[in-house]
């Protein structure tokens, strides 16, 4: 992205709010790296632990390069383990002793069965708060089947609300369900953390479903339908809620988006289209019966932006303060000035590639912020590091005849 400044440089000495938090994540692919990304861009330590062939997430790769890794993964450490040898295994549980926070997304089960139970776990650190990723929760009929993001999304609610009414449901082109559920397990972690320094806890197991945060992003949708008895269909970029809502073709083949979410910008609208009569009109005079003739709604809205470019309409709307703004893709993204300016996308080294552009740290901090600390590692790259740390070598990692 040619409009960042200048290549940020990995710095080791910088120190987070997050400093001295030590995280295990045994974690793999997105949802994990996610809520592990988020720690350690603040300054925790996170150690990495992988299998001799690495974290899956190394080969989600785009022409030839690993980019998921080179983000998921930065800010991290890396130690590699074969779990299936006793002398590993009794490595994970030294380092555990040492730990703060530890991550995984085995299926429900599969910790205990290698013998890390969270009640033996926290008998050796008392302090450690364990992070349990699944994909349905650790108890319910579901606990047991596979928990990949894809299947969260048809079964949460959210693809049935996706696309159009006469089209098939539209599940997102992304790991959307591990990003809300990482995001939402930073928080949780932090949270858990809290209590701890406030000595309301000790460590405690964190129950993170991919399911629940997904669902919980639709809103009332259940309460809605308990008192209405109807199920909300797809309307494409429409709404159910509001109306106008909607993203409106341009002259030049341009997308814009627009939301007249309150009564006043709605009216306001109106009369920017050059359709004032429509405010007084019974059908579009409340936002209810707007929703009611959306369709209408939106011929009226349509027939005003298909005769202006993209940038003439979104000039005239924000004049007369509208709502709206354009649909962009990765490629303006990267030539937007806001973009730019706030620094929202960063150029940053890379051993590979010189730089590769990556999102900044978020969120703004004022006096602790976070920091580009480590480049993702290289698949055990720092294992004898880590375990000179907890007094081993790699001569203890091989098992005794």
């Amino acid at each position: 992205m040619a409009e960042t400044k200048t290549t940020v440089r990995f710095q080791p000495e910088q120190k987070g709010p997050l400093h001295g938090i030590r995280v295990i994540d045994l974690s793999r692919v997105v949802a994990g790296n996610m809520l592990s990304l988020q720690l350690g861009d603040f300054g925790a330590d996170v150690v990495k632990v992988e299998p001799p062939q690495g974290d899956a997430l190394r080969e989600w790769r785009d022409h030839g390069h690993s980019l998921h890794w080179k983000t998921y993964g930065r800010n991290k450490r890396s130690i590699a383990l074969n779990l299936r040898q006793p002398q590993a295994l009794k490595t994970l549980k030294k380092l555990l002793e040492t730990a703060d926070v530890f991550i995984e997304n085995f299926r429900p089960g599969t910790l205990e069965e290698i013998g890390l139970s969270p009640q033996s776990l926290l008998e050796i650190n008392p302090g450690l708060i364990i992070v349990r990723i699944s994909g349905f929760g650790q108890t319910g009929p579901y606990a047991k089947l596979p928990g990949f993001g894809t299947l969260v999304e048809a079964m949460s609610g959210f693809a049935s609300r996706t696309g159009f009414p006469d089209r098939e449901p539209v599940l997102p082109p992304l790991a959307l369900a591990d990003m809300i559920s990482g995001l939402t397990g930073a928080n949780a972690v932090m949270m858990a953390l809290f209590a701890r320094e406030r000595g309301d806890a000790e460590g405690q197991v964190i129950d993170l479903s991919l399911l629940e945060p997904i669902f919980a992003s639709l809103g009332p949708e259940a309460s809605i339908y308990s008192v209405t008895g109807k199920v909300k269909q797809r309307s494409g970029s429409g709404s159910n809620t509001v109306s106008p809502r909607n993203v409106y073709l341009c002259s030049d083949g341009k997308y814009v988006a627009l939301s007249g979410s309150t009564q006043v910008i709605a009216m306001r609208i109106f009369d920017i289209v050059g359709r004032p009569e429509m405010k007084d009109d019974p059908r579009f005079s409340t936002n209810v019966e707007r929703v009611r003739h959306r369709e209408l709604v939106d011929e009226a809205l349509g027939a005003w932006f298909v005769t202006r470019t993209r940038d003439d309409a979104l000039k005239a709307m924000r004049a007369a303060g509208a709502t709206v703004g354009p649909v962009y893709d990765i490629a303006d993204i990267s030539t937007d000035p806001h973009f730019a300016e706030r620094e929202i996308v960063v150029d940053v080294e890379d051993a590979d590639l010189g730089s590769i552009p990556q999102h900044n740290i978020f969120p703004r901090f004022s006096t602790t912020p976070g920091g580009f600390r480590h480049p993702a590692p290289g698949i055990g790259e720092q294992t004898e590091e880590i375990l000179a740390e907890i007094g081993m070598t790699l001569a203890d990692l091989e098992d005794k005849a």
